[in-house]
């Protein structure tokens, strides 16, 4: 393909993406849905054949995806919500792998290893609708980090076994300990990486003043990352991971002027809409209805099986997690298990079978048609959900709570600019005392609204009322930077283990007794 049938095809696709968008938002349907719909006839408008190349999904795309995520993901509140997390994405990946296997090996006839492929690549969670579906319809914080952070994790565990099983594929046998060797050194050694580079970016990035070479590094980083874990024999998708949360929260969050930091964060979040814009529309393009249409029954069956191995994970695992965490309450486990949408990565990991693998069309077939079920079926109706499922708790009072957040988050965030402004000597001290006095008033307002709703008893605010989680929340937090401070006055053997651990407990019992968020 040529460069001017590769313009002209991104010319097509881009304007198809333009009509999907206005359509979807009229017909209250998903984007990504409306997109892989819209891209099941392209195919027979194109004089040549399109699709997803495996390669450019995962060298390009995913580290994107992936970035984009890890900077924009809050540290403290994946650290609140960390135990759900881990279960989901280690243990629960592996253990509904598992079952799908078991159940492809006989309802199906597969043989191990294609069963094994075939389970890895359809445990993964692409949650992209999910987290859209949140954007217009608001749920419980918690829940949505929750979702995000296992799909932040779930992807590098489904690289991570995928490596593996090629691995055993070709070399015809490992060990029970190699393979946890190769998983610890895969895993672990993509996080070091993560860190390293990570860390390393920080430096550089605080003595960069032009937002545009801020936002060449940022790519280098998220790319190159990537690219260095692989080269290491490591997980490049964790490697990301970590070097986005550490870049997210730590070099964001220093001495980035404010509108650097939008610069930034707007180029991501159209990089990553960009990337999951072709993402889906290829997907559509990649599907061929006839050969799914004549391999259906057994397509419907492995959906079956995906679907048995995420309820079999998801409801004895949160069961769990009520004993080492807060309780996830039982609607928000039907959501994790009927919103276990799949995507591209599901395609892009069935593309990279080995070539050499039996039945390996047969395969691809079986993954395309599934992820086709999952993302129009569990991606029209998980708004439906949602409403159903009454997660959405968007009082009046939330509303008004959020209004006065919102009013003095802002007035303050331009005070900081005036502070920085002064000093940088861009403004005269009386512009800028004239300036400051106008957003105090602005904050003392909302100071004092917030105080009045704060300083109510629990009574006196409606069943869905936020203000008090929102206040649950703020306590959340602090007891949390106090169970850091212990934790860190242990570790410098200021305070003995004895007394720690007895204001710990007291602490978690204090956390057990909040209402999620």
């Amino acid at each position: 393909m040529n460069v001017t049938q590769l313009v002209n095809i991104s010319i097509i696709l881009l304007l198809v993406a333009t009509g999907v968008a206005l359509l979807s938002r009229r017909l209250r349907v998903p984007y990504v849905t409306g997109l892989v719909l819209a891209g099941l006839p392209i195919t027979e408008l194109l004089s040549r054949r399109i699709g997803l190349d495996p390669s450019l999904v995962l060298n390009l795309f995913l580290p994107i995806l992936i970035f984009e995520a890890g900077i924009n993901t809050d540290v403290s509140r994946l650290r609140s919500t960390f135990k759900p997390i881990a279960l989901l994405a280690g243990p629960g990946a592996v253990l509904s792998s598992a079952i799908i296997a078991v159940l492809l090996k006989f309802v199906l006839g597969l043989t191990w290893i294609p069963a094994l492929f075939v389970a890895v690549i359809l445990a993964n969670t692409d949650t992209v609708s999910m987290i859209a579906v949140f954007k217009e319809i608001p749920v419980p914080s918690r829940l949505s980090t929750i979702v995000e952070g296992e799909t932040l994790f779930n992807d590098a565990t489904a690289l991570v076994s995928f490596n593996l099983i090629s691995q055993v594929y070709s070399t015809g046998s490992i060990t029970l300990l190699e393979g946890i060797q190769q998983l610890l050194y895969i895993a672990l050694g993509g996080g070091i990486v993560g860190l390293v580079l990570g860390y390393l970016s920080i430096p550089i990035f605080s003595r960069l003043d032009d937002p545009l070479s801020s936002l060449l590094l940022t790519v280098a980083v998220a790319l190159g990352t990537f690219q260095v874990g692989q080269f290491l024999g490591v997980s490049g998708a964790v490697a990301v991971v970590v070097a986005g949360l550490i870049f997210g929260n730590l070099g964001l969050s220093g001495n980035t002027s404010a509108s650097n930091r939008i610069t930034l964060l707007s180029f991501w979040e159209y990089a990553s809409f960009s990337v999951n814009t072709f993402i889906f529309l290829l997907i559509g393009v990649q599907i061929n209805l006839v050969v799914l249409w004549n391999t259906l029954p057994a397509i419907l069956l492995t959906v079956l099986a995906y679907q048995v191995g995420r309820i079999l994970s998801i409801y004895p695992l949160m069961a769990v997690v009520r004993w080492i965490d807060r309780p996830i309450p039982l609607s928000w486990q039907h959501l994790l298990f009927l919103g276990n949408i799949k995507g591209s990565l599901s395609m892009a990991l069935a593309l990279s079978l080995p070539n050499t693998l039996p039945g390996r069309d047969y395969l691809i077939t079986l993954v395309f048609g599934s992820v086709l079920v999952s993302l129009v079926g569990q991606g029209l109706s998980l708004p439906w959900l949602v409403k159903r499922l009454k997660l959405s708790k968007f009082s009046k009072n939330q509303q008004q709570v959020e209004q006065l957040q919102a009013q003095l988050i802002t007035a303050k965030a331009a005070q900081d600019e005036l502070d920085t402004l002064l000093k940088s000597g861009v403004l005269p001290k009386a512009v800028y005392e004239e300036m400051r006095s106008t957003y105090q008033v602005q904050i003392a307002a909302a100071e004092k609204a917030l105080r009045e709703f704060y300083n109510r008893r629990a009574g006196e605010f409606d069943g869905n009322s936020g203000a008090l989680s929102k206040l649950d929340a703020i306590r959340r937090r602090l007891l949390l930077a106090e169970k850091g401070a212990l934790n860190e006055a242990m570790r410098k053997r200021i305070l003995s283990e004895e007394i720690v651990r007895e204001r710990i407990q007291s602490i978690d019992e204090q956390l057990l007794q909040l209402d999620d968020d």
